[in-house]
C-alpha cells in the first residue's frame, strides 16, 4: 500500500471531545477540548492541553483542578457550542442549558449530562509550545447508575458516546472485539448460549434506557439540553457557527 509523506501535524485520530469543567460550582466554566488521554493506570493519570489563551487556562492553573466529562451525541451541540465560544464572554453554562453538580475531591463541578466524569488534580505543568499540558491524577469517577447491570458491570458504551475525526464528530460504532479476544480460547456451547442471552437481555435493557433518558437519536430534537432534565432539550431560536477545527 503506497503512502504520501505529510510535514508533521496533529494526525492521531479518533479523539475524545470531551468537555472540561473549572472554576467553582457559584462561578463554573466549561471547554471543550480534544487533546486529552490516559497516561499512567496507577495510579490514575491523565492530561489535558490548554492554549495559555484560554479563558479557562488560568482558571485551571490557579486552582490546579479540573474535572473530565465524556460526552454523547445528545450532549453534541453543546459540546461543540463549549468549544467554540469563550467563558469570558458569556456563561456556557447557562447558554448550552448544561446543569452541573457539586464534586466529592475538588471544588470544580461535573456535568450531569455526562454519562462519567473524572475529578483530576493537577500534578505538573509542561508548556509544550502552542499548548501548556496539564498532567493530573484522577482521584475520583463518577458513572451514571442507569448504565449498570444487574451484576454491577458499567456499560459506558451503551451511552452513545462520540468521537473526533479529523475535523468531524462521529458516533461510535458496533463492538468488533473484547481486549484479548486474538489469544482467547474458544467457549463452550453453553458459553455462548449464555452470552447470546446476557447481550439480549443488556440490549432490551439499553433500549429502554435510551427511551427513558433521551439517549436515543432523534433528527427532531434540539442538540442543547434542557436545565430541567440531563437529557431532553428544548427550543432555541439561536443560531452557532460550526467549526472545523479540532476543540482545544
Amino acid at each position: 500500500m503506497a503512502k504520501t509523506v505529510w510535514k508533521p501535524g496533529t494526525m492521531l485520530y479518533p479523539l475524545p471531545p470531551v468537555m472540561v469543567t473549572c472554576g467553582t460550582m457559584e462561578k463554573p466554566n466549561v471547554l471543550t477540548i480534544a487533546w486529552t488521554g490516559i497516561i499512567n493506570s496507577d495510579p490514575a493519570m491523565t492530561y489535558i492541553s490548554v492554549r495559555p489563551s484560554r479563558y479557562s487556562y488560568e482558571l485551571i492553573k490557579s486552582s490546579k483542578e479540573f474535572v473530565i466529562n465524556l460526552t454523547t451525541a445528545a450532549m453534541l451541540k453543546a459540546a461543540d457550542f463549549c468549544g467554540v465560544k469563550s467563558g469570558k464572554d458569556i456563561d456556557k453554562i447557562k447558554e448550552s442549558g448544561l446543569t452541573v453538580l457539586p464534586c466529592q475531591k475538588v471544588k470544580a463541578p461535573m456535568i450531569e449530562q455526562s454519562p462519567l466524569s473524572l475529578e483530576c488534580r493537577v500534578t505538573e505543568i509542561k508548556p509544550l509550545g502552542s499548548h501548556d499540558m496539564f498532567l493530573a491524577e484522577i482521584v475520583a469517577v463518577h458513572v451514571e447508575e442507569e448504565l449498570l447491570d444487574s451484576q454491577g458491570r458499567f456499560e459506558l458504551e451503551k451511552s452513545g458516546l462520540i468521537a473526533f475525526c479529523h475535523g468531524a464528530y462521529y458516533a461510535l460504532g458496533g463492538k468488533l472485539g473484547s481486549f484479548g479476544f486474538s489469544v482467547e480460547k474458544k467457549k463452550t456451547r453453553k458459553q455462548r448460549i449464555a452470552q447470546i442471552k446476557h447481550e439480549r437481555r443488556s440490549l432490551k435493557k439499553a433500549e429502554k434506557t435510551a427511551k427513558k433518558t433521551g439517549h436515543e437519536s432523534d433528527s427532531k430534537k434540539k442538540p442543547f439540553l434542557s436545565k430541567k432534565s440531563a437529557l431532553k432539550t428544548t427550543r432555541r431560536k439561536k443560531t452557532y457557527p460550526k467549526s472545523k477545527k479540532a476543540p482545544q
